[in-house]
């Protein structure tokens, strides 16, 4: 079969590989779409920690079960079968750390990856390891939700995670920094299920803002390459401040800025994360304290954000689809990289 292998930082190769073969306790699936996201990029640059090479990667996947290991069912509880249209976890926790038995799956500290430490789904089979089955990270696909848009609910389900820790209220003002996909999916669950207020989406690359403005709608785009961004929201806020800020992008500066604009009792998400060459900012204590600022971080998602995620795609509550703006065939998937550094794509999906 084809796959993308990674071998080192930038050697990626396109290769005919073996079609893995699908133990007792493993479900092997024939993947239709594999979504491409930032993290993709920064491991063709920079390879991964966690990532032994030669690994098949992708970890956006969503695909048709091919075949069931005779031990699956019966060891799962579960009633998988040939033809199910399934979703895949991307973060796997172990299940029985101390953090998982707290119910804090999305930082078990035992976690592994598809994509990472299993092959992954760029490639046109994929075998769901047994350590997806034993957490429930194997995910039905509602009958109205199309291949791409569930391969699209694992990021989703990061930004799920990232809003349940910060207590967002109804009519809360809100600014996104990034407007990648990640920032679009963002402002459609605070509308779709906080229903928050005013939405301000900051950038720096104009030709990128404009495009997911067009999607999103927000109430107002700061192109912070242009203006003053602090300056901008105090204005737009009559002083005040955002009520929830949500940092989706790997800039310094942003969280800084957040800390800056916050209103009183802010909430701030350091969801993208930085460069491990610079991972430190600046921050006015003082600003924090008196404001009484909550800055969270969040990382990744546990099992049950999946499922969430496909259920706000299901009803129709947070869509999806139309993020989805370009579908690349698996033989061009080193493609879809460069469109989503380019920032010419709100989301790039690979079918292969």
């Amino acid at each position: 079969m084809k796959a993308l292998r990674f071998y080192a930082p930038e050697d990626v190769r396109q290769e005919d590989v073996a079609e893995p073969e699908c133990g007792p306790g493993e479900v092997k699936i024939k993947v239709k779409n594999c979504s491409t996201c930032g993290t993709d990029v920064k491991i063709f640059h920079n390879g991964h920690q966690n990532l032994t090479p030669p690994r098949t990667i992708g970890h956006e996947v969503a695909g048709e079960v091919v075949e069931v290991g005779a031990e699956v069912n019966s060891t799962y509880g579960s009633s998988w079968a040939p033809g199910d249209r399934v979703q895949v976890i991307a973060a796997v926790p172990c299940g029985e750390c101390h953090e998982c038995r707290k119910g804090w799956m999305a930082v078990c500290e035992n976690q592994t990856s598809v994509g990472y430490q299993y092959d992954g789904g760029f490639a046109e089979y994929m075998v769901v390891p047994q350590q997806v089955l034993k957490v429930d990270g194997l995910n039905r696909i509602p009958d109205n939700v199309g291949y791409d848009e569930a391969s699209a609910a694992e990021p989703f389900a990061c930004a799920i995670n990232a809003q349940e820790l910060l207590g967002i209220e109804e009519g809360d003002t809100l600014v996104v920094f990034g407007a990648g996909p990640i920032g679009c999916m963002h402002i459609r669950i605070a509308r779709g299920v906080h229903k928050v207020g005013k939405v301000f989406l900051v950038d720096v690359n104009a030709e990128r803002l404009q495009m997911s403005a067009d999607a999103v709608q927000p109430d107002e785009v700061i192109n912070g390459a242009e203006v003053d961004v602090v300056e901008r929201v105090m204005e737009l806020t009559g002083g005040r401040g955002a009520d929830v800020v949500i940092t989706a992008t790997a800039a310094n500066v942003t969280q800084e800025q957040a800390i800056a604009m916050a209103a009183r009792n802010g909430r701030i998400s350091f969801f993208g994360g930085l460069p491990k060459t610079n991972p430190t900012i600046t921050c006015d204590s003082n600003v924090v304290h008196y404001r009484q600022l909550h800055i969270h971080g969040a990382n990744g998602s546990a099992p049950s954000h999946n499922k969430r995620a496909l259920e706000y795609i299901s009803t129709g509550q947070v869509p999806v689809k139309d993020l989805i703006t370009e579908h690349i065939p698996l033989g061009r998937a080193l493609e879809a990289f460069d469109i989503v550094k380019s920032g010419k794509a709100i989301k790039v999906t690979v079918e292969p």
